[in-house]
């Protein structure tokens, strides 16, 4: 099998940082892309700027191979948005990687060559054989030694219901959305001027979402931030002691916000209902019976989950509470970890009961909410030192994580009094003027 191509899924950061690293050690490498071009996924949060600078979010063996382009490098220090991103790095990674990459196919399905998950001969000498599906409707099944999973998460956002399935009356609702709104494009603006927007989730999409928010001054407008948890201190961060300042800054501003009066907060929030109200409008309803009326809009910014059921043949091992790689999972519990607080891993704590199989990226992480960039940078690096047969190098860490000032992960709450008890290990944040954005990697 080791004529065969590693199949990569995802020609998103972490997918194309793996190809890089693949065909640096001289491994085949086919990439699959279900979009029409590199960072489709990424495309679609494209005003949203990321609190990660451009040194972290361009992947070491990546670099190397734009080095010998007519690529011109990012600034270091700077902050690009998704856009950005996009355009400035992975698309001329993409195109420095050549007809390895296909767009507009889909992989479908995946199994051992002639076997379902259930028979365990031939699991060890077979070839994966990937299922995939042009944007024509044409059919293929591809043989693989190996397949990097790095098809990410965006697209299966959470509900907005508090049970993890949508509220009643969530499918199908106008006023619901689950992206960042872009208050600089026409249409956002003129949604969400003037009229009032519930917005639901305690991470960093949900404070970029205050953030931009806050800024629209149009009479009429009006704000209500709901969480699940008790208590809306965990959420902020630490603050200055953040080392990624952006993300620190980020959530200092949501602080600012907060205290200043620019929205209400309405805490141990769990939405069982959409009702509908008057004027067209709509009307929310928790689990213990409180009622926010009168509401336009509903920014449902509540993480993400992984899409497993094409990987339903091949033989997985996950956690049964986030969906994670069980060896992955007890180092990025968000009820105990932080970005900074998650040690760097990769092909050991990464590799399942299929040969060859490996999740990446931000899939993952499963419905843990802490990934970074560099994080699935490295990743991918100790599963292509492992699949060249360098398995010094695959078993070696060479990644350190910034800290973000956080002695432990936010944590679900209900509780107020074990959310303050979970916080930040410096001081409770003070307003400070700093630049704040959107939340990104």
């Amino acid at each position: 099998m080791s004529e065969l191509p590693v199949v990569v899924v995802g020609a998103g950061p972490v997918g194309l940082a793996a190809a890089a690293e693949l065909r640096e050690r001289g491994v085949a490498v086919l990439v699959f892309e279900r979009g029409p071009r590199a960072g489709a996924a990424v495309a679609e949060w494209n005003h949203v700027r990321l609190f990660s600078r451009w040194a972290e979010l361009i992947a070491p063996a990546a670099r190397r191979v734009l080095v010998g382009t007519d690529w011109i490098a990012p600034a270091d220090e700077g902050y690009p948005t998704g856009q950005e991103w996009a355009r400035d790095y992975l698309a001329p990674l993409a195109a420095a990687l050549g007809g390895v990459v296909r767009y507009d196919t889909e992989v479908v399905g995946l199994a051992r060559r002639g076997r379902d998950r259930v028979v365990d001969a031939g699991r060890d000498t077979e070839p994966l054989s990937v299922h995939t599906r042009r944007a024509d409707g044409t059919e293929e099944r591809i043989p693989a030694r190996a397949v990097i999973d790095a098809s990410g998460t965006w697209g299966a956002p959470n509900p907005l219901g508090g049970e993890g399935l949508p509220a009643i009356g969530e499918r199908g609702s106008d006023a619901v959305t689950y992206r960042v709104p872009d208050i600089d494009s026409a249409q956002d603006r003129d949604r969400f001027a003037g009229a009032h927007t519930v917005i639901a989730g305690g991470g960093h999409s949900a404070l970029g979402a205050i953030v931009a928010l806050t800024q629209l001054s149009e009479p009429g407008t009006r704000l209500t931030w709901i969480l699940r948890r008790g208590s809306a201190e965990s959420t902020f961060g630490g603050g200055e002691a953040d080392e990624l300042p952006a993300r620190g800054a980020l959530g200092l501003r949501a602080k600012q916000a907060v205290d200043a009066g620019l929205l209400e907060v309405v805490t141990g929030f769990r939405t069982a209902a959409i009702e509908s109200g008057t004027d067209g409008r709509v009307v929310l309803v928790a689990d213990d019976g409180r009622r926010i009326a009168d509401v336009d809009n509903v920014v449902a910014l509540t993480g993400f989950r992984p899409e497993l059921g094409w990987l339903s043949e091949v033989r997985l091992e996950l956690d049964p509470v986030l969906q994670a790689p069980v060896r992955l999972a007890p180092l990025i519990d968000p009820n105990v970890h932080s970005c900074g607080t998650v040690y760097p891993h990769g092909v050991a704590e990464l590799t399942h009961p299929e040969p060859g199989v490996y999740l990446v990226g931000m899939k993952s992480y499963g419905r843990a909410p802490t990934f970074l960039a560099m994080t699935g940078y490295e990743q991918v690096r100790s599963i292509a030192a492992s699949l060249a047969g360098d398995h010094e190098s695959a078993a070696r860490v060479e990644l350190t994580l910034p800290d973000t000032g956080v002695c432990g992960g936010a944590g679900v709450f209900d509780d107020p009094e074990s959310a303050s008890s979970g916080g930040c290990c410096s001081p409770a944040p003070e307003a400070l003027t700093l630049t704040a954005r959107p939340a990104g990697c």
